[in-house]
């Protein structure tokens, strides 16, 4: 029978969860917020939407150098010093008057991004003894995957209401407050053995690891060719308002909640059924946007399923992905999942802006279906048999 997770163990695994939740809250806040920040500095939405690509290339292009830079740094330390400038480069983001600094405070946001979900899962497993690891991984998965989904509607909620830069002052401040917070409980916790360049080769041999990357990739591209720029969809082509759109963004995040708890049920039992189940269905989802656009209800019974399959989605990979790998390996192995899965948004959120310039953004359902075909056949042909290979 399990112990019970002391104090000393859960009051530091309470705030990487809350940690969790900022860093991802903080990446997609501006996708609720295009329009307004497209105004407030007079460009355009394709131009405002740039803050989401620039910030996934750095943080696709940053996670492996950063993490190999700054692996002597005590696990502690390391943390502290993240969070303390993830908070000062969103008060930059308030005080931004003009679109350059605004976009130098978010290329800061993404170097701490690309460090913190570098050690953010080894780290939760050394605050806790080795019968609670995958419930401390759980916590931090599902704070990510949560944030993930709910980022926007609740950016988005204060943003129309308070204004865009309100929005990310409110995460600055959240910053500070888990600053403190771990001040008095983190541990002093060592890094672990280090990982070398020279141990590359045979972390990216592991077949599994690299098609979940592949996997991941092409879901993403998919997946974010069209949720960067539901906010502008919903209000051009399904012609909602302000408001309304709103709560349909919170319904989308709040049924990824019922994405996690599926995964939670089901997942051990049906595990390749689900990962299979997950593909397709975006699929679905993206295929009916246009259709599910001519009334409110089915655009929420839409964006309610489309978020089971997005938290689904995110706490599967994720755990596949420190599932195929050893202890030494898995901050890196996170590093670059983190890194591929900000390529696909970088790549999925410029392709989404192509299609509006070109001002078929009602089609842009299809477009990001063709990435969804690909995910699902990749999956049934190649990574399904990977990981089958894996378990015998």
């Amino acid at each position: 029978m399990k112990s019970r997770l002391t104090r000393k163990e859960m009051l530091p695994l309470v705030g990487m969860t809350v940690s969790a939740f900022i860093f991802n809250t903080s990446e997609f806040m501006p996708i609720g917020l295009l329009t307004d920040i497209a105004k407030s500095f007079s460009i355009s939405e394709s131009k405002a939407g740039m803050l989401i690509t620039v910030y996934s290339w750095i943080v696709m292009l940053l996670s492996l150098p950063l993490i190999l830079l700054v692996s002597k740094i005590d696990f502690r330390k390391l943390f502290m010093g993240t969070i303390a400038l993830f908070g000062i480069c969103q008060i930059m983001s308030v005080l931004a008057p003009s679109y350059g600094v605004l976009m130098a405070s978010r290329i800061g946001v993404a170097c701490t991004h690309a460090i913190f979900w570098s050690i953010a899962s080894p780290v939760a497993i050394r605050l806790v003894n080795e019968e609670h690891r995958s419930f401390a991984l759980s916590m931090v998965v599902t704070g990510t995957s949560i944030a993930t989904i709910a980022g926007l509607p609740l950016g988005r909620l204060v943003g129309q209401y308070m204004g865009w830069r309100v929005t990310f002052l409110i995460v600055g401040i959240i910053a500070f407050a888990v600053l403190v917070y771990m001040a008095f409980v983190f541990p002093k916790i060592a890094s672990g053995e280090q990982f070398h360049v020279k141990d590359l080769p045979a972390l990216l041999k592991n077949p599994v690891l690299i098609c979940l990357y592949v996997q991941t990739i092409l879901f993403v591209l998919g997946y974010y060719t069209v949720y960067s720029y539901i906010e502008p969809f919903m209000q051009q082509v399904a012609k909602l308002q302000n408001n309304v759109i709103t709560i349909v963004l919170l319904i989308f995040g709040a049924m990824g909640l019922l994405g996690s708890y599926l995964f939670s049920k089901l997942y051990d039992r049906y595990r390749f059924a689900f990962i299979g189940t997950v593909m397709a269905t975006l699929l679905v989802w993206l295929l009916l946007l246009l259709p599910a656009s001519k009334s409110l209800a089915t655009m929420v019974i839409l964006c309610a399923f489309w978020g089971i399959t997005a938290m689904a989605f995110n706490v599967t990979t994720q755990s596949e992905v420190i599932r195929s790998v050893d202890e030494k390996g898995s901050a890196v192995a996170t590093a670059i999942y983190s890194g591929l899965f900000n390529l696909g948004i970088g790549g999925g959120s410029w392709i989404g802006g192509i299609v509006c310039d070109k001002g078929a953004i009602s089609y842009i359902g299809f477009v990001g279906a063709v990435f969804a075909v690909i995910s699902v056949l990749f999956f049934a042909f190649v990574l399904l048999r990977k990981l089958r290979q894996s378990v015998n």
